[in-house]
């Protein structure tokens, strides 16, 4: 009777301990699907975060020639402008990943330099097309910015679970990378623009 006490004693505590593993197995594997899911809703909201910028970039390049065709018909002999423009346009459409963030930032300077333009042209000032399309461009530039920093949010906290232990392992399996900032290159560009009219 002493050794069936014993073993059931002995058989108790099997149990307890194989309860114990399998519980902690269980925890982790929740606390792991918890975490690959966050991981995956921020990489998720990331993608979106970036398609929101290129939703707004392309009403910015579909804007852009509008604008041109405007100030053409004022500044003939602008020629030179107004083709850095274009061009630099036609480079930020044509870029993608890290390039894309620095052919926004160049045509975003070649765009102040068309608006420049106005200062010696009273007569554009005055052109209710040329006002509006600068209306439109100025609200797509807020969209724009609403944008970037909706994304550099995302961003900022898909990079934090990144480097944070535990959740880095998680995002190792995942194969996840840091991503990049949407952000301006140069100090120069940082300065706010001076647009009188």
């Amino acid at each position: 009777m002493n050794n069936a006490l014993l073993l059931s004693g002995g058989g108790l505590a099997a149990i307890i301990v194989v309860a114990v593993i399998v519980l902690l197995l269980v925890i982790v594997v929740v606390w792991y699907i918890s975490v690959y899911n966050t991981m995956q809703k921020l990489k998720n909201l990331t993608e979106e975060g970036w398609a929101t910028i290129d939703v707004q970039l392309k009403k910015r390049y579909d804007l852009i020639p509008n604008l041109v065709e405007t100030v053409k018909g004022y500044a003939k002999h602008e020629s030179e402008t107004l083709e850095s423009v274009i061009a630099a346009r036609n480079a930020a459409m044509s870029a993608s990943g890290a390039d894309k963030a620095a052919a926004e930032n160049a045509l975003t300077g070649t765009l102040k330099s068309l608006f420049a333009l106005q200062e010696a042209y009273p007569d554009l000032k005055a052109n209710t097309n040329f006002t509006a399309l600068q209306r439109e461009l100025s609200q797509i530039e807020t969209e724009l910015a609403a944008a970037r920093r909706y994304y550099n949010g995302t961003v900022k906290t898909l990079n934090t679970k990144i480097d944070l232990f535990p959740s880095n392992i998680v995002a190792k399996r995942m194969g996840l990378e840091k991503r990049d900032y949407f952000e301006l290159d140069s100090a120069e560009e940082r300065k706010a623009p001076q647009v009188k009219f």
